[in-house]
């Protein structure tokens, strides 16, 4: 079922042409249609690309359904295009544009994780926190500023293009938006007290607030970063998530390699770098867990006073994801152990159907017993064996429900009964999967996977 639009909105011939390519090597003809879809989605269907009034390029994607930005669904669903970027002028434009509009969001407010396309309106425009116009959603999640460095970083390596980096960049600027973020998250450390960031929700919906009058459980400071939502959005349980500061060591040393790169000398490196040896120390030392039948493994929340919530969730950053942020290698002891949880009925948020051939994460954020493809995309993703990625393959092609695309969430019984219909980051990231396996296991695109 073909289901990209007949006006897409924004067309890449890079893209266009990655599609022809590797669709030619795709034997099963439904998994040759699920990437068609898939890859291009963000594309099709969640750009808004046009220039500022000084000629700049700026860049608006929404998460499909819902018609806002969110730092992180934007920077994955416009991420693997990045390859294709040096030979695609137009493409390379459109992710500067959205490297400029992400500083723009920084700068309004580093503790937001969903903006409007300007001042507008939300649903959430009530919530008791300091809500402004530009805001969709104000919920304090470490890895939106991650994800905005991620793409910088990932935008410089591609393109070698220094001018999303000026100082004029919406007037104040990509270092001043970067000082900004590291400055919110030394203060989110919490050593002299919780900080400005409170929120709280009139809701039903437990997960959707947080507790203690909008502070958030109490936390230790011991040097890791507190993030009070999950990239489910989510709130915390336990306020130093794991997944989260991992990625956040990850990003502050990109940061201060391109800071030595566009600012030499600039105090702001020697900052990012000591925070990230500190919240990496600070998880060697708080965050591993000795589980009765895994051995060591990595907590997916922590609060410092020796609490851990053990579990994972479909979000990225999540455990399972650690490799593909960079964080590790699959092998390494501690994350594999972990990967083997995560992966297990331990995990009280993985979930299997009735004839044992689906399986995967899910999300409380979609409740019981949901699983999400993006999952199963991040076990292919994380893996070097043919044989599991090709089962992930499969487990994904005959999970769709019919629809030729990718969704957040879906009953492992009926695939049918899925949920948002319209997921851009999901269909980008299956987009990811296939080239990694076109490039790395180029024999699985010759098999069938329709059971």
């Amino acid at each position: 079922m073909n289901q990209r639009p007949a006006t897409p909105r924004f067309q890449s011939i890079a893209v266009e042409a990655t599609i022809a390519t590797v669709s030619a090597r795709i034997t099963d003809a439904k998994l040759r249609t699920l990437f068609a879809n898939c890859y291009p989605n963000t594309l099709d269907t969640t750009v808004f690309h046009r220039d500022d009034e000084q000629g700049r390029p700026d860049t608006f994607v929404i998460t499909g359904d819902i018609h806002a930005l969110w730092l992180r669904d934007s920077t994955a669903q416009v991420w693997p295009y990045l390859p294709l970027a040096a030979d695609d002028a137009a493409l390379a434009r459109m992710i500067a544009g959205l490297v400029r509009r992400q500083t723009h969001c920084i700068l309004i407010d580093p503790y937001a994780n969903a903006f409007n396309d300007g001042p507008g309106d939300s649903e959430w425009k009530t919530d008791h926190t300091e809500m402004k116009p530009e805001l969709h959603e104000r919920k304090w999640e470490l890895d939106s500023l991650c994800y905005a460095i991620r793409l910088a970083h990932g935008y410089w390596q591609a393109t070698r293009d220094s001018g999303v980096f000026d100082a004029d960049v919406f007037d104040q600027g990509w270092l001043a938006a970067m000082e900004l973020a590291v400055n919110t998250m030394i203060e989110q450390q919490r050593k002299t007290g919780p900080g400005p960031y409170r929120f709280a929700r009139t809701t039903a919906w437990q997960s959707d607030t947080l507790p203690c009058n909008g502070w958030g459980n109490p936390l230790k400071p011991v040097g890791l970063i507190a993030s009070m939502f999950r990239p489910s959005d989510d709130a915390c349980v336990f306020g130093f998530l794991v997944p989260s500061n991992h990625f956040a060591v990850v990003s502050l040393r990109q940061l201060a390699d391109l800071l030595d790169q566009h600012y030499p000398g600039h105090p702001l490196a020697a900052r990012s770098r000591a925070l990230a040896d500190e919240v990496d120390a600070a998880l060697q030392a708080h965050a591993i867990v000795t589980h009765p039948e895994y051995g060591r493994i990595w907590a997916y929340e922590v609060d410092g006073f020796g609490n851990a919530l053990l579990m994972d969730d479909a979000n990225v950053p999540s455990l399972l994801s650690l490799p593909y942020l960079g964080v590790c290698l699959e092998n390494e002891e501690v994350y594999a152990n972990t990967r083997r949880f995560v992966l297990s009925g331990s995990n009280p948020w993985h979930f299997r159907s009735s004839d044992g051939r689906i399986s995967g994460i899910g999300s409380p954020h979609t409740l019981t017993p949901r699983i999400w493809p993006m999952s199963i995309i991040l076990r292919a993703l994380t893996s070097r064996d043919a044989a599991e990625i090709g089962e992930c393959l499969a487990m994904l092609v005959n999970s769709d429900g019919g629809s030729g695309l990718m969704h957040e969430s879906f009953m492992p019984d009926d695939p049918s009964d899925f949920t948002r219909a319209w997921f851009a980051w999901a269909n980008t990231l299956f987009g990811e999967l296939m080239l990694k396996v076109a490039q790395e296991q180029p024999a699985l695109l010759a098999e069938e996977y329709v059971w």
